[in-house]
Formats: C-alpha cells, structure tokens, sequence
C-alpha cells in the first residue's frame, strides 16, 4: 500500500500563506510605515486597531491555556495587549485614544471572529496566535527603529508593543513558538481548518491596512 505523505502543520501554514502575507505586508498603509513617512495620526490609528484584536485574542488564549493546540505556543513574554496601550497613552499624549480614534469595519470584524471561535472551536485561535506572534518577533526590532525615528520619540517611548528583548531573547521566543507548532497533533482536517482560518486573518489584516489608508489619506502616489 502507498504510504500517504503528510505535511506539518508549520510547513503548511508558512507556504499557504506566504502570498497573502507579503500582500499584506506590501499594502500601501504598511509601505508608508516601513518608509519612515507615517505620521502620528494614522499610526495611532493602527495601533489603536491592533490593541482591539490583542485584547480580544490574548484573553482567549489565557481562557483556553490547557487546550493542547494553545498550551504549546502560550509562551511567557507575547503578550501585547499593556504594551499596545502603553504607546498609545505616549503617542497620542492621553488615554481618550479609546474614545476618539475609530474601530475600523475589519478590526470589528476580526474581533467578532476570535469571540465567536473562543467559544465555538478554541483550537482556531492557534492560526490567529501564529499571525500576530511570528510575524512581531521577525519584524519587530526594524520596525521599533522606524517608528522611534520618524514619530520622533524619545529614547524607550512609544514603541514597547515591538520589544521581546534583546535579539537573542527574540530568537529564542521565535524558536520556542516554532517548536511549539511542532508538538501540536492534529489530523489533517484539524491542520487544514488552521490553515484556513490563518487565511482568513491575513486577509482581515490586509482589509484593515486598506480601510486605514483609505480613512487617513496617507498615500500620497
């Protein structure tokens, strides 16, 4: 009989997502950040955006710790949902950012979608904790030097949302989340309902870039 070749569940969300992940990555909103030419305001509004999903996913994922597709990935120091606040009290100079800077439709959307799979299929939350968490360890540290240089902050202001550490405590956390992955049993259908669900977050993200270039018109051509 054929043996049947199966693919890890790491290997098959890297590859079935890499193409939205670099369109999300390349959205005009993300290019204005990665060049340095963002201003205070948008920049709240995506920081603003980001805190609404992080403090949806990240008490989820506490809710469910024992589930063993969350267990292996809940690593000590992820966590982003104070850090996010902390920089929008320092950018935006007080904490009325909650009440005067708009939840964009795709951040509303997303939050739905993670309080609807807390409760439905809690081993989903895995692909939403793959998209944020390997994605602010890889870019983390360049994106922290941007953001301090062209919002012109002071030194350790502002920018805690994008620090694990230094870079060896970084690598190890990427690593350690990477392995986690590796530990996670799941048949096919299991691994194929992840991956699916990680294309549906990068695809809210690209929504939310796309809605916040729209709503500050940092685009300029």
């Amino acid at each position: 009989m054929e043996r049947r070749v199966t693919t890890s569940l790491a290997e098959r969300l890297k590859t079935e997502t890499r193409t939205l992940h670099t369109e999300a990555e390349r959205s005009p909103f993300m290019g204005e950040l990665l060049r340095g030419r963002m201003a205070r305001e948008p920049y709240v509004g995506l920081l603003r955006n980001l805190h609404a999903i992080y403090a949806a996913l990240e008490p989820a994922l506490a809710r469910h710790a024992d589930h063993p597709a969350i267990a292996a990935v809940l690593l000590p120091g992820l966590a982003r949902t104070a850090l996010l606040q902390a920089d929008l009290d320092a950018i935006h100079g007080d904490g009325s950012w909650r009440d005067v800077v708009d939840l964009q439709p795709a951040a509303q959307a997303y939050v739905a979608r993670l309080e609807d799979i807390a409760e439905s299929d809690p081993a989903l939350l895995l692909a939403h904790a793959y998209v944020r968490y390997l994605g602010d360890l890889s870019g983390g540290q360049l994106l922290e030097r941007i953001v301090a240089n062209s919002m012109q902050l002071p030194p350790g202001e502002g920018t805690a949302f994008y620090g694990f550490g230094d870079a060896a405590h970084t690598a190890a956390l990427k690593l350690a989340f990477r392995a986690g992955l590796g530990q996670i049993v799941m048949d096919e259908a299991r691994k194929a309902a992840v991956v699916a669900e990680a294309v549906r977050a990068f695809r809210l993200h690209r929504q939310l870039f796309d809605e916040l270039a729209a709503a500050y018109l940092v685009v300029q051509g």
